[in-house]
């Protein structure tokens, strides 16, 4: 039987390799070619592991991927994405460079690295003779970044097969698991108004800017910092031309909540807005599209197994929040018990000093694997 930290640590190389080869097939995901590109080389890659790969077609994004080893009515979980925010041609001006310690390149932190060291984290598991119990299914997307439109189906079916989920996402600042995730949820408001001549009939007008305006202030005394709950309104729009009163005016806001309770009560909020000026007229639509990650107690029981199995490789595996959402959300909200932030630790997810630190990336593997043998 494998000594799993020791096998993780000699296949340094291995997950340095499968990084590079990742990070070097760019997948924006608005490009379904060159995500499938990706894609057709992480199926490549499982497969020589011996998985199970059923690739989950898509039109206009690209295909998702359905791992799965070893055999079993109960199964664990591993989600990951290979999107990413990066156009094609960005490896040209944010090179795949080691560096003071560091790995950099556009997604080697969110999320190339995280699906390496699942990969590795399951090559131990191999070669301790620990995968004839019940099965780990690996489910790898590629619309996270855009909303996870094509694959919140599937992410929710297999999570409701399974005993809990491991989120490969990048870890907090200094390696923290991610116990809590805000919802997110997207609004737009469009106010309705009333046409005039600026100067010749202004008083027979109904402006929706200024409507809009009044409705901005109000948006906004919906948010609660203290309590983790924002309302922005960060795009606006709206009149003709200068010398029209605006019949029309419209904003979009981005609501972030920690609780199902917030995003009632926010939602509700959001609704009961009324118009201020006579003859102007609202309407609302969007909503929540992500439920937030709530540490609820099968979330603590997952993160505290996961702590014990870090402490047993000497390493201390601290917990926190993060204000973006994840995949995870959607799992957690099902009330199946879910674990976040179990990538690699490092910085600059969507900038331009994306990386990951090399140090934390083999013993993450070993902390995945041990995890999964303590579920099964």
């Amino acid at each position: 039987m494998t000594d799993i930290p020791g096998f993780c640590e000699s296949q340094q190389a291995w997950l340095l390799e499968t990084i590079h080869a990742l990070v070097r097939l760019e997948s924006p995901s608005d490009d379904k070619a060159a995500v499938d590109r990706c894609g057709a080389e992480l199926e490549r890659r499982l497969t020589a592991m011996g998985a199970r790969i059923e690739r989950l077609a898509q039109h206009n994004r690209g295909d998702h991927l359905r791992v799965e080893f070893g055999s079993g009515a109960r199964q664990v979980l591993i989600l990951g994405h290979f999107d990413t925010v990066w156009p094609v041609g960005q490896l040209e001006r944010m090179p795949l460079v080691e560096r003071d310690g560091r790995l950099h390149g556009p997604g080697v932190f969110d999320m190339k690295s995280g699906i390496a060291v699942a990969m590795l984290a399951v090559r131990a598991l191999r070669g301790a003779s620990a995968l004839d119990g019940p099965a780990v299914v690996m489910l790898l997307t590629t619309d996270e970044e855009v909303g996870s439109g094509t694959s919140r189906g599937a992410i929710e079916a297999e999570a409701r097969r399974s005993d809990a989920v491991l989120v490969m996402e990048p870890s907090l600042p200094g390696g923290a698991a991610k116990t809590s995730r805000k919802g997110c949820g997207e609004f737009e408001l469009v106010v309705h108004g009333i046409p005039a001549h600026a100067g010749l009939d202004p008083g027979k007008g109904a402006s929706a800017i200024l409507e809009l305006a009044r409705q901005i202030e109000r948006i906004a005394a919906i948010q609660d910092l203290a309590r983790g709950i924002s309302t922005n309104v960060g795009l606006i729009g709206g009149g003709s031309r200068p010398n029209v009163v605006a019949a029309q005016a419209r904003a979009t806001i981005d609501v972030r909540v920690p609780t199902m309770a917030d995003a009632a009560r926010v939602e509700t909020a959001l609704r009961a807005l009324a118009p201020t000026i006579d003859g102007t007229r609202l309407e609302l639509t969007g909503g929540i599209d992500r439920p937030p990650l709530e540490r609820t107690g099968g979330v603590l029981r997952l993160y505290n197994e996961a702590k014990q199995v870090a402490a047993a490789l000497g390493r201390e595996l601290a917990e926190g929040g993060a204000g973006g959402g994840s995949d995870g959300n959607f799992t957690a909200a099902l009330g199946v018990p879910t674990l976040d932030g179990l990538g690699p630790s490092g910085d600059g997810a969507h900038a331009l000093h994306e990386h990951v630190v090399l140090s934390d990336l083999t013993w993450r593997a070993a902390l995945i694997a041990g995890l999964i043998a303590g579920l099964r």
